[in-house]
């Protein structure tokens, strides 16, 4: 344990780097346990003159909102944090506290220095510091129109799944923190101890993009029973033509009308609203089924199979073999 209230300066060390990992209220601490504990082995996989451990300190603020280190994987009194995460959430977004304590320290950190990181829902605490204006950052893909939406002057881009932006680094999904973690441990140790840290704990090396898991969720409650409509027929049947002239006569609207009704109402214009759907409809049949992918891109509504390939290759983010290969049942 490091002294109550030990402050953040610089020092002289004998680590490679000091991680400090926030804990905030409802976040999830499997995350502050693993990166503890993936950074630890880390080290213990690095050689040469990289052969020195992370150090990582663990902070909280008190009840008097006071932010301190509450643990500390090198005991000392002087800190000068290299990297700061803010883990995941437990609870969805809309539900999580406001942390201007923890914003402030944020910015604190910043400001001498440290670079900030965020993970899936992390991403609004450090939007709460103000750190992420102008800047792009990612999150999990569920959280990504909120995130847009609370925070205007962030550029979500949730395709990535970790996004470096340099003093910034953000990562997606809930478990992404093996992402972030090796992420870092390539900055720190080198791609060579990243991998053999990787493959110790039987973990993927750091992943692209999101896309593969994302989920599409069409919004029904929107109020607008013109666009409703059309929406309950191009699920009704995805096999049809679906050209934008018979859908918007189907709505009794304007074609022009129609298309900024249709994308006030679903975020999506018509011909990304029919695509989206298709495409989760033939994961569907790719995860529970051996059908060739011309039967399935047939089945969806794609007569042309190469057509189908690179719409589900630009929305999955891999091809439809290999989605078959990682999620089929």
């Amino acid at each position: 344990m490091t002294k109550k209230g030990s402050k953040v300066t610089s020092a002289k060390k004998d680590w490679v780097c000091e991680i400090g990992l926030l804990i905030y209220p409802d976040c999830q601490m499997s995350a502050i346990y693993g990166l503890t504990d993936l950074f630890r082995i880390a080290g213990e996989w690095a050689d040469g003159d990289n052969a020195r451990q992370v150090r990582v300190s663990h902070w909280r603020a008190e009840e008097d909102g006071e932010l301190i280190c509450v643990w500390d994987s090198h005991p000392n009194k002087l800190h000068r944090l290299g990297y700061v995460i803010t883990p995941p959430s437990v609870v969805m977004p809309e539900k999580m506290q406001s942390m201007p304590k923890e914003a402030a320290w944020l910015r604190a950190q910043h400001k001498d220095g440290s670079r900030v990181c965020s993970i899936c829902a992390g991403a609004f605490v450090l939007a709460e510091s103000g750190l992420l204006k102008g800047r792009r950052v990612t999150t999990h893909w569920a959280f990504a129109k909120h995130l847009a939406e609370s925070y205007q002057e962030i550029e979500v881009a949730d395709r990535n799944l970790v996004l470096d932006d340099g003093d910034v680094i953000s990562a997606g999904g809930i478990l992404a923190w093996t992402d972030l973690g090796l992420t870092l441990v390539e900055r720190l140790f080198g791609r060579s101890t990243m991998l053999s840290t990787a493959r110790f704990l039987v973990i993927q090396p750091p992943r692209a993009t999101q896309l593969p898991f994302t989920e599409f969720i069409p919004n029904f409650d929107h109020g607008d029973q013109a666009i409703l409509r059309v929406q309950h027929h191009i699920h009704a049947d995805l096999t049809a033509s679906l050209n934008l002239d018979d859908l918007s006569d189907l709505a009794h609207l304007g074609k022009r009308t129609f298309m900024r009704r249709f994308a006030k109402a679903t975020s999506l214009t018509p011909t990304e609203y029919i695509q989206q759907a298709r495409v989760a409809k033939a994961r569907g049949i790719l995860e529970l089924t051996n059908r060739p992918v011309d039967q399935v891109a047939w089945e969806v509504g794609y007569k042309d199979p190469s057509a189908f390939s690179k719409i589900f290759q630009r929305i999955s983010g891999i091809s439809a073999s290999e989605y078959r290969h990682q999620f089929g049942v």
